[in-house]
C-alpha cells in the first residue's frame, strides 16, 4: 500500500493548530494541484486535484469522510476515489512539545483497485509520500501564516 508520512514542528501552541486542521475548508485548498472542494456535511466532503505524477497529469475526483475527530490531536480519514478505482486513509495528528510549540504529522495511504491497480500503485509509491509532505508543509505553513496574522 502506497504511502507517506511528514513530521513538522510549529511555533503554534496545539489549540491554534487544532483550530485549523479541524474545519476540512481550511486545508481542503491545501491539497496540491487543487481544484475544487464541496463540504457535504460535518464529516463529508467532495475534492478535485490535478494530480501530476511526472509521467501523467490527471483530474481526480475523491470523496473524503471524516472518520474520527479526536479534539485537540487528531483528525483521522477515510478516502474513496470517484473518479477512479482507489480506496486509502490518512490524519493530521499534533503533539504539544510546551505551551506554545506543537509537533505536527500528517500521514496518507492510497491504494489503486482493479485491474489497473498493480501498475498504479507502482507509480503512487513516489507520488504519495511527496503529496504527503506537500500537504503537511501546507498546513503547517497556512497555520503559521493565519496565526502571525492573527497576533
Amino acid at each position: 500500500m502506497p504511502s507517506g508520512i511528514h513530521h513538522t514542528k510549529l511555533d503554534i501552541p496545539i489549540e491554534r493548530v487544532w483550530n485549523f486542521v479541524s474545519d476540512m475548508d481550511n486545508w481542503a485548498p491545501l491539497v496540491p494541484g487543487y481544484i475544487d472542494h464541496k463540504i457535504l456535511s460535518d464529516t463529508e466532503s467532495t475534492w478535485k486535484f490535478k494530480g501530476d505524477t511526472g509521467i501523467v497529469q490527471k483530474t481526480i475526483s475523491m470523496k473524503i469522510n471524516i472518520t474520527k475527530w479526536q479534539e485537540t490531536t487528531k483528525v483521522t480519514f477515510d478516502l474513496t476515489g470517484l473518479s477512479d478505482n482507489f480506496k486509502g486513509s490518512g490524519y493530521f495528528e499534533a503533539a504539544a512539545v510546551n505551551d506554545s510549540i506543537t509537533n505536527m504529522t500528517g500521514h496518507l495511504n492510497i491504494t489503486a483497485k482493479g485491474m489497473m491497480g498493480p501498475m498504479i500503485n507502482s507509480v503512487l509509491k513516489s507520488f504519495v509520500p511527496k503529496t504527503t509532505k506537500d500537504l503537511t508543509v501546507a498546513v503547517g505553513d497556512r497555520v503559521m501564516e493565519v496565526e502571525t496574522v492573527l497576533k
